[in-house]
């Protein structure tokens, strides 16, 4: 067999066996955050301003791409391999993050980025977050140690690490993000609910004491009191734009191009997309855009009831959580019903980090919710 027929019979066992219609909504939801960023944020506010420049379209496109040719090869390589690397690239991955503090980028007080000839601003904690959530659950799963308490008390210290390195960034969404995937999953492995309730209550008290008397902190405490006080703060003036522009679009939008709120909201493409979209398109998009998460995330929820393997039901379930999530954050900021947290909305964001982050967890779900072959 030559190289070639060798290529095409490797794709054809792979579309045989991936699960189209998920396939298909990763898809969707990519090219719907594609479109959006054209015509919102680029198409039309260049040829009113007679300049040409799609530049953020073409960079949105390029790590698009990316991430799919990532979903392939993820998709794509044996179950078993999957679960072999990824624990390797979890360690390159934290030793980057790690390395965040040395050489990182501060943006606005924040050192959280990277930069890297190809991806610069990488933000390594994107690329953290899928391989934990494998790392996790293979420790939970594992038979060979049979005290669950010690596989919870490992998979913790873990995750205390990233909570750790992620705090001294600082980037304090992220950190309640990774130790909710936690809780995620070693709720659905099956431990007590007391055990979990004092865990949950004891990570509150030790960040309520570093809000209070960590000058590193503050930038927390001051997003707390000025999202109840709604005569003060940068970052609440924002949110207060960004309800505006959803209640000004209406149902059925202001019309391509038409919105201003990117022009008056920093990174309005990455932390308020939802209110971009809605202040353009009106609330119908972002209900039809809300369908469609839900539709992907049913769609391996019934994957997720008819696995038997544990491992690969707490993969799965931990990657939709933290898709679920993050997705809810991102609207609750944009609706005004949490503080400002600079969380991208999966799929839709501009952002290399974010498409690289979303792309790898696509490529894990499609991995492990392909048919079986005998």
């Amino acid at each position: 067999m030559n190289f070639k027929n060798l290529i095409f019979s490797f794709y054809y066992d792979w579309w045989k066996n991936v699960d189209k219609f998920i396939l298909s909504l990763i898809i969707l939801l990519f090219i719907t955050g594609l479109f959006f960023s054209l015509v919102s944020t680029s198409l039309l506010v260049s040829d009113k301003l007679d300049t040409n420049d799609y530049t953020f379209f073409f960079k949105h496109l390029s790590f698009v791409i990316l991430g799919i040719i990532i979903i392939f090869i993820l998709s794509s390589i044996n179950e078993e391999k999957l679960f072999k690397v990824s624990p390797i690239i979890f360690i390159l991955s934290l030793i980057t993050l790690s390395l965040v503090p040395i050489i990182g980028v501060e943006v606005n007080s924040a050192q959280r980025w990277i930069d890297l000839y190809f991806l610069p601003r990488f933000q390594p904690i994107e690329l953290v977050k899928p391989f934990l959530i494998i790392l996790i659950s293979l420790i939970l799963s594992n038979q060979k140690y049979r005290n669950i308490y010690f596989k919870y008390l490992f998979s913790f210290l873990i995750t205390l690490l990233i909570g750790l390195l992620l705090a001294a960034q600082p980037d304090i969404g992220q950190t309640l993000l990774v130790f909710f995937s936690w809780s995620v999953l070693i709720f659905i492995s099956g431990i007590n609910i007391f055990f979990l309730i004092i865990s949950c209550l004891v990570l509150s008290l030790i960040l309520y004491l570093s809000i209070k008397f960590l000058p590193k902190f503050e930038y927390i405490k001051n997003r707390i009191l000025s999202f109840f006080n709604t005569e003060t703060g940068t970052h609440n003036a924002q949110s207060e734009k960004a309800i505006d522009s959803i209640t000004s679009g209406g149902y059925f939008g202001k019309g391509i191009g038409e919105g201003t709120l990117k022009t008056r909201v920093p990174e309005a493409h990455t932390d308020y997309i939802i209110s971009v979209i809605s202040e353009e398109f009106g609330v119908i998009a972002i209900i039809l855009i809300l369908l469609l998460f839900l539709i992907f995330i049913y769609s391996v929820f019934k994957k997720v009831y008819l696995e038997n393997e544990e491992r690969i039901k707490l993969i799965l379930v931990g990657c939709v959580s933290l898709i679920l999530v993050q997705a809810i954050i991102h609207i609750g900021v944009n609706i005004r019903l949490f503080p400002t947290t600079g969380m991208t909305l999966p799929f839709i964001s501009y952002g290399g980090s974010s498409i690289i982050s979303i792309s790898i967890l696509s490529g894990i779900i499609l991995n492990l919710t392909k048919r079986k072959v005998a």
